[in-house]
């Protein structure tokens, strides 16, 4: 997949309290017209007046669940993004809210093919979390420890049938 060419003229809201983070999401993705808020009230604003094919939201300081109810009304795929909200329970959460993706700030130089993931999935009519999440599952296994998921088993069990159902899907049209 061509990261690149999925991003090209699309247009992307970013909202972080973090105006380095602002920055640096602008800088990662030079190919797509990005629009920053650091407040929640700034987003919501944005949200209202202009149209977006992706979201990266920040969980901590701007109100990202929040955010996230609105960017699912819309139909808006949305990613989120932390560094202090980085815990089972957030991952958990984010994913039963709609978030399309959730990814550790330290991965930041990755985040347009994270992106590109959630735009070509949406494109085929799918909420696939195949690649994020089998990129980013070594990450979570080390942050949170070997086991993390049997707290949660029956969900984390749901989650991984729908991930080899969307690995299936792929696979046949290749």
């Amino acid at each position: 997949m061509d990261n690149q060419n999925i991003l090209e003229t699309k247009k992307v809201l970013v909202v972080d309290d973090e105006p380095d983070i602002l920055e640096t999401l602008e800088e990662l993705l030079y190919m797509c017209s990005v629009d920053t808020a650091s407040t929640f009230e700034e987003a919501i604003s944005l949200l209202k007046n202009n149209t977006y094919d992706v979201a990266v939201l920040d969980i901590m300081g701007v109100k990202g669940y929040d955010i996230l109810k609105v960017t699912n009304k819309l139909e808006v795929p949305s990613l989120m993004l932390t560094a202090h909200a980085l815990t089972p329970d957030n991952l958990k959460q984010s994913i039963e809210r709609g978030a399309d993706a959730y990814v550790p700030k330290d991965k930041l130089v990755d985040i347009s093919m994270f992106i590109a993931d959630v735009l070509q999935a949406r494109k085929e009519g799918k909420k696939s979390n195949v690649t994020w999440f089998s990129l980013l599952k070594p990450v979570f296994d080390k942050l949170f420890g070997e086991g993390w998921r049997k707290e949660e088993k029956d969900f984390w069990d749901e989650f991984d049938e729908k991930q080899i159902s969307s690995r299936d899907d792929i696979q046949k049209m290749e």
